[in-house]
């Protein structure tokens, strides 16, 4: 072997490992030691998840629950609004019509959003039975279809009240 040969494979020889060390530098600059136990840590346990899933049921905080029952407000209610009344949903709301052929109520020219169809329910349209309808604002309801003379049978979530 010449002179040159020798020098041109001591040169790549170095050239491999400083890229194998710059590569080995690069792929690991991110990994950091964690304590076991800290927010940083990307294992965690069991009690960690649990305590994370009462917080969220709660509304917050473990013991701040800041007096909402929000277990009241997430469970699905029978209600049966008679013929001549209006059940009116409070903000964020939601009502899937059962029985009965109802139609949409609003204070304003705004209506209701049908989850299930994609779809806004203007004041006054009829609102299909099983479609999940959700109630953007105060101030909107549902109330039997005035040609019939039956009430409905609803499954409500969240606040109400028939009027």
């Amino acid at each position: 072997m010449n002179r040159y040969t020798k020098i041109f494979g001591i040169l790549v020889a170095a050239a491999v490992v400083a890229g194998g060390v710059n590569w080995y530098q690069s792929a690991y600059a991110d990994v950091q030691q964690t304590t076991p136990g800290l927010a940083d840590d990307p294992i965690v346990t069991k009690s960690y998840v649990d305590q994370k899933i009462a917080e969220l049921s709660n509304g917050g905080p473990t013991g701040a629950n800041s007096g909402k029952d929000t277990a009241s407000e997430s469970k699905l209610e029978v209600v049966t609004v008679p013929f001549g009344a209006k059940l009116m949903v409070g903000a964020g709301g939601e009502v899937v019509v059962r029985t009965g052929k109802a139609v949409a109520y609003s204070v304003d020219t705004n209506g209701l959003s049908d989850l299930t169809a994609g779809i806004d329910i203007a004041p006054g349209m009829a609102i299909a039975t099983n479609h999940l309808i959700l109630f953007p604002r105060d101030g909107r309801g549902i109330e039997p279809d005035p040609k019939q003379k039956n009430g409905l049978t609803v499954l409500v979530r969240g606040k109400y009240n028939l009027v």
